[in-house]
């Protein structure tokens, strides 16, 4: 039988590694936080270096062994909200506030606050916070299209287009990658064969989209609108589309392995083929779909929504 387990990795030292090689490297080691249900990764000297005597900074020193619980996965737990503590851990890294216009500044305080980051605070009571502004307008992005043929791939790669108005627009083989296009307007537009590999598109409303062989893995859909949208070989490995809504959508021969679906609306979706393996469908709604040789091996169906759905799903579906 195949096995599908998560694999973890562990740093080892050795008996003579000498103190200060071994302290470095604690400093500098990866972490996994799950904040509020949202994951991030840093390093320990980020999260100590900055304001050392803070409670964060407390929580990863050297000399704490586990920091706090953690999730099935090895995360460590941290019971707050993750919108925020985007701004929070940016700040630990280059010492600025630069928060998204869509983001509240009196939740990022109180966070600041519950962290006890007082540099942070002070920053913010002063005022002394930059907004991240959009670099194009919709007219800019018109300019640039008619100019350029649909073939020719354009890049827009690590561009900050929050909040943008796109809707309606042929954007086909755009290279979004690593692009913040988060509460964009990119309903009915034409995306088929873009790249949007680890691209922000949080609360992104891309109802009736065309999306067909796009390249999103590790994309952060969460929230995001995708009712109708045409997703056909669309690949969305270890996306995360928690709470998105993808109700009535065509995504036959999908990619969503180890993808992040929880308490996501996918009601009449066409999973035909659709591959699903190790994907995350807790609490998800799966009422009337087609999973017709869908793969769903190693998924989380906890709460899962299976009803009405147009074929039974067959054991060797499911079957570790």
């Amino acid at each position: 039988m195949e096995s599908n387990g998560a694999v973890s990795s562990t740093v080892a030292t050795t008996s003579n590694q000498s103190p200060s090689v071994s302290s470095e490297t604690e400093c500098t080691k990866w972490v996994t936080l799950n904040v509020g249900g949202e994951i991030f990764t840093t390093t320990r000297l980020t999260l100590t270096n900055r304001e050392p005597n803070s409670m964060i900074a407390r929580m990863f020193a050297q000399d704490q062994l586990k920091p706090s619980d953690q999730d099935a996965q090895g995360a460590y737990l941290i019971d707050r909200n993750g919108y925020y503590f985007r701004t929070i851990l940016d700040y630990l890294r280059h010492g600025r506030v630069v928060h998204d216009k869509h983001v509240n500044l009196q939740g990022i305080l109180e966070e600041a606050k519950y962290y006890g980051l007082d540099g942070l605070v002070k920053l913010i009571e002063r005022g002394e916070i930059e907004q991240a502004e959009l670099s194009l307008t919709r007219l800019d992005f018109i300019r640039t299209l008619v100019t350029s043929s649909h073939t020719t791939e354009l890049r827009f790669q690590g561009v900050h287009l929050s909040g943008i108005n796109l809707s309606k627009l042929d954007l086909r083989n755009i290279n979004f990658k690593y692009a913040c296009l988060s509460y964009c307007n990119l309903s009915n537009a034409d995306l088929s064969c873009c790249i949007l590999e680890r691209a922000d598109l949080r609360y992104a409303n891309l109802e009736g989209a065309n999306l067909h062989s796009v390249t999103a893995g590790c994309a952060d859909l969460q929230d995001a609108k995708l009712k109708c949208c045409d997703l056909t070989h669309c690949n969305l490995e270890n996306a995360n589309l928690k709470g998105a809504t993808l109700e009535g959508s065509v995504m036959e021969y999908v990619s969503l392995r180890v993808a992040n679906l929880k308490s996501a609306n996918m009601r009449n979706c066409t999973l035909y083929y659709a591959d699903m393996a190790g994907a995350n469908l807790e609490a998800c709604d799966l009422t009337g779909c087609n999973l017709t040789r869908a793969n769903l091996r190693g998924a989380n169906l906890k709460g899962a929504q299976l009803e009405k759905l147009v074929t039974p799903v067959h054991m060797s579906q499911i079957d570790i």
